[in-house]
């Protein structure tokens, strides 16, 4: 599944700038420095596309990536550490949640965790909160080339355990940016969402 084009269509930090557009769309959440931008620019095999950094929170606004003229993939602020004030943590929280509700051609929500760690409380009241709010999700595991293949099955099993009597979470993928483990089965799982599998 070749991916032959990718580019910034829009950003903005709040819900009412964003344009509306004619194309479905799947928005990347999780906590700051998860590897969402990573993630991003490894699906759609570009370096560059989503800006990468080492410091939690260089995402600050929502951006919105046009693929192949057929859907858009969009990358969402962190929850949780960034160097930034309470205040704006919670700005960028309820901006997030507002895109989730608002956004009328969002088919599905990737929740990013990473496998190195225990499920925080942010992870499972996100988890909660879409269930109650019936949208469709997948957890993806990230950061899996840091931990060994045995780690990786007891951290998938783990999120399994919590998501089995959930109702809209389709996948509890692993995945590595740096292997690029997952990629093909996300890339089919986003086709099929957005109505090009």
């Amino acid at each position: 599944m070749k991916i032959q084009n990718a580019e910034f269509i829009a950003g903005a930090n709040e819900i009412s700038k964003i344009p509306k557009y004619n194309y479905n769309e799947v928005a990347f959440t999780g906590r700051s420095n998860v590897g969402k931008s990573s993630l991003i620019n490894t699906i759609v095999y570009r370096k560059n596309l989503a800006k990468v950094s080492a410091n939690p929170g260089k995402t600050k606004q929502i951006n919105l990536f046009l693929v192949d003229n057929t859907f858009i993939l969009t990358d969402l602020p962190g929850f949780g550490y960034a160097a930034v004030s309470k205040a704006e943590r919670q700005s960028w929280k309820d901006m997030i949640y507002d895109y989730f509700t608002k956004r009328e051609k969002l088919k599905l929500i990737c929740c990013l965790v990473d496998s190195r760690h225990e499920p925080l409380d942010t992870d499972l009241a996100l988890i909660e909160w879409l269930e109650n709010n019936n949208k469709n999700y997948i957890i993806i595991l990230t950061k899996t080339d840091k931990i060994s293949k045995k780690q990786v099955l007891e951290r998938k099993e783990q999120f399994e355990n919590f998501v089995q009597y959930c109702t809209h979470c389709l996948e509890v993928l692993p995945f590595s940016s740096v292997t690029e483990d997952g990629r093909k089965e996300l890339l089919a799982i986003i086709k099929r969402e957005v109505g090009q599998g």
